[in-house]
């Protein structure tokens, strides 16, 4: 046992000096609690380990169990009743009580950390932005919306916005023939929030579903196709979408952008992710203005 023991001591010095050779830089008495209680829980965790795992080994190859039999066995071998060792029922306690203690006093959850920090300041530059730009005019307006499709969008839709060879939609125009064709055959819900009931499938087939999605594509010119009139009642009869009902398919206005932005969007060439909260709504309107004027 004596040799067990002292092989338990050097193996503690050992953990504790590569712990501190490793994180000993963080580790300044006095000047972060936070690390120096780190350090302690460490070293606590590298010492009751080490005799732990020493005491219950030399139990192991020393003690003889004793205590009277519980009448189940299996295949044989049967189980003493014992109570529980009293140190595994304390350290369970005791990590009840250091879980409730970290949860609700100790670091992170009322202390200084960086994320909470970096949304601090996020939030904060947000307020002053959003006051900065709010009487903006709307030719800086467009030039923010430049400056953000670029950084946001461009990766994807090209800075030309024209979709980069089919990789994502087209933005020089409000919609394509084979989009508007997909939604007729399959229906649409994209745009859970702003317009939850979505879009049901087979509103028209063959010819009429042609001369829809043609009129549509084409930016509404001419005399709209008798089939239009089952589009009409939720999109309006220019296409400019009715609030909560159906979306703006003639135009990039405000409120089709933040519905893309926020919810993303499925079509024909495939998904678009959500931007929810990564723009701010002068932002969210900037990108409108600016897809706006590309078809201008």
């Amino acid at each position: 046992m004596k040799s067990m023991v002292i092989g338990g001591i050097i193996l503690i010095v050992a953990l504790m000096a590569g712990t501190y050779f490793v994180a000993g830089d963080s580790f300044s008495l006095g000047e972060d609690y936070i690390n120096d209680l780190t350090m302690l829980a460490g070293v606590a965790i590298i010492g009751i380990t080490v005799f732990v795992a020493l005491k219950y080994i030399n139990q192991i190859k020393n003690d003889t169990a004793t205590g009277e039999l519980a009448e189940e066995s299996w295949d044989g071998i049967g189980e003493y009743q014992n109570a529980i060792p009293t140190g595994w029922g304390l350290a369970f306690i005791g990590t009840i009580v250091w879980m409730l203690w970290y949860f609700f006093v100790g670091y992170p959850t009322n202390q200084f950390s960086q994320i909470g920090q970096w949304n601090e300041e996020t939030l904060e530059h947000q307020a002053k932005f959003e006051s900065k730009w709010s009487n903006i005019s709307s030719g800086d307006l467009q030039a923010m919306g430049e400056s953000v499709f670029l950084v946001q969008c461009a990766p994807c839709h090209g800075v030309d916005a024209e979709g980069i060879d089919g990789k994502a939609q087209d933005l020089t125009r409000r919609i394509s023939k084979a989009s508007v064709l997909e939604t007729i055959e399959k229906g649409a819900n994209n745009f859970k929030t702003a317009y939850p009931g979505g879009m049901p499938a087979g509103m028209a087939s063959g010819a009429d579903a042609e001369a829809i999605a043609s009129y549509v594509s084409g930016g509404f010119k001419g005399t709209a196709p008798a089939a239009y009139a089952a589009c009409s009642a939720c999109h309006g009869e220019n296409g400019e979408g009715m609030a909560y009902v159906g979306p703006n398919i003639k135009s990039y206005d405000d409120s089709i952008i933040a519905s893309v932005l926020k919810d993303g969007k499925k079509s024909s060439i495939g998904e678009m992710p959500s931007f929810d909260g990564r723009l701010s709504d002068t932002q969210v309107k900037a990108v409108a203005a600016y897809l706006r004027s590309l078809g201008e």
